[in-house]
């Protein structure tokens, strides 16, 4: 029968299509709701990752502890006494840096230690092209930053957070004086 062929054949190219749109959070903060498309097919452990910080709610309640106005904004791995979360903390995971997407303004990125694989819970929103942390030619490594996603809709909210007035506290440089604190971070509904 050639309408059941047709309509299975447009049942399995609408789940295709389902299947291949990616994952959407809306990242709400005292600041504003900043919505973020993650890309599960270049970036599938980066992306898994964070859904599962942000599925667990482990990010309610974290801050943005380092914001550097033309540099990017940085969290969700400090309360608001600036202490690490521990409590939920996950292994960290594989660098996925040669995905081919690029730390330019409007990205978000996973932040890690000088160890290439070491990202756990903690990203960036970078705030100006950074291409230098795309590959550390100069490094002794020379591995970069992994790509994972891009702001959609709220960069007015970004904007306001990497232009908030900063010190030093318990150490650590570039704190916002008045906490930015990332409320949830939530699937977005289709």
């Amino acid at each position: 029968n050639k309408s059941a062929a047709l309509l299975c054949g447009i049942l399995l190219a609408s789940s295709v299509q389902l299947v291949a749109e990616n994952p959407k959070v809306t990242m709400k903060t005292s600041l504003g709701d900043i919505v973020l498309e993650l890309d599960d097919e270049k970036a599938p452990i980066s992306t898994l990752n964070f859904l599962k910080y942000a599925n667990s709610t482990y990010y309610d309640g974290t801050i943005f502890h380092r914001v550097m106005p033309t540099f990017m904004i940085q969290g969700g791995g400090l309360d608001i006494k600036l202490d690490k979360k521990t409590k939920g903390l996950m292994p960290p995971i594989k660098n996925e840096w040669k995905n081919g997407l690029k730390n330019k303004r409007g990205t978000i990125s996973m932040a890690r230690t000088s160890a290439p694989d070491s990202a756990t819970s903690q990203f960036f929103i970078n705030v100006s092209n950074n291409g230098f942390l795309d590959f550390k030619a100069k490094s002794s490594d020379g591995w970069g930053y992994c790509v994972f996603g891009e702001v959609t809709e709220g960069m007015d909210v970004v904007d306001k957070i990497k232009n908030v007035a900063t010190g030093m506290q318990a150490g650590h440089q570039d704190v916002p004086v008045e906490d930015v604190v990332i409320t949830s971070i939530e699937n977005v509904a289709d």
